[in-house]
């Protein structure tokens, strides 16, 4: 499972469904079920889609050391994301392609490329918003580390991942 992250994403992915072996999917107006369901049904070697199982913790990591959060609101997106995972209801991508990280905030662009490039290197991969660019990306996806084995313990511990260290040697992340 591909997630496509990044401003365009769902114009990317939706440009990406006519590959052989993809099995291209944008969240719309589905609801979490139905886009769940056609997730798992992919018998393709990749199923692609914008939906990205950790957007709210992303999205309230960056808006804490932004400074511009509720007090709790990180801690809240961390253990609702841990139930769904638990749950089943998310799962947790075998890739991330982040669209123009270039382009992004800095804190965004640490989100990214720092606090899940440092727990799993190989499994985010920036690329240009274009179709044919990430279907290049795609046919390059190399093998490495997987997600922290302790997810409840590396999630856990994001309010303390600095952004200007994270994924940086000795970071928590």
């Amino acid at each position: 499972m591909v997630v496509v992250a990044g401003e365009e994403a769902r114009r990317v992915v939706a440009g990406l469904g006519g590959l052989h072996n993809v099995r291209a999917v944008t969240r719309d107006d589905r609801d979490p079920e139905e886009f769940a369901d056609l997730v798992r049904r992919g018998e393709t070697t990749y199923v692609v889609h914008d939906a990205d199982p950790l957007a709210g913790v992303g999205d309230a990591w960056v808006e804490f050391f932004d400074g511009v959060s509720a007090t709790g609101r990180l801690e809240v997106a961390i253990e609702e994301a841990l139930g769904a995972l638990r749950a089943g209801r998310l799962e947790l991508p075998d890739y991330y392609v982040v669209l123009d990280p270039e382009d992004m905030p800095a804190t965004r662009r640490h989100w990214w490329l720092g606090v899940l490039a440092g727990a799993a290197p190989s499994r985010v991969v920036p690329a240009p918003a274009s179709a044919a660019r990430v279907a290049d990306a795609l046919g390059h996806l190399a093998a490495g580390r997987w997600w922290p084995e302790d997810v409840a313990g590396w999630l856990r511990g994001l309010p303390r991942v600095v952004p200007d260290q994270a994924g940086l040697s000795g970071s928590p992340a």
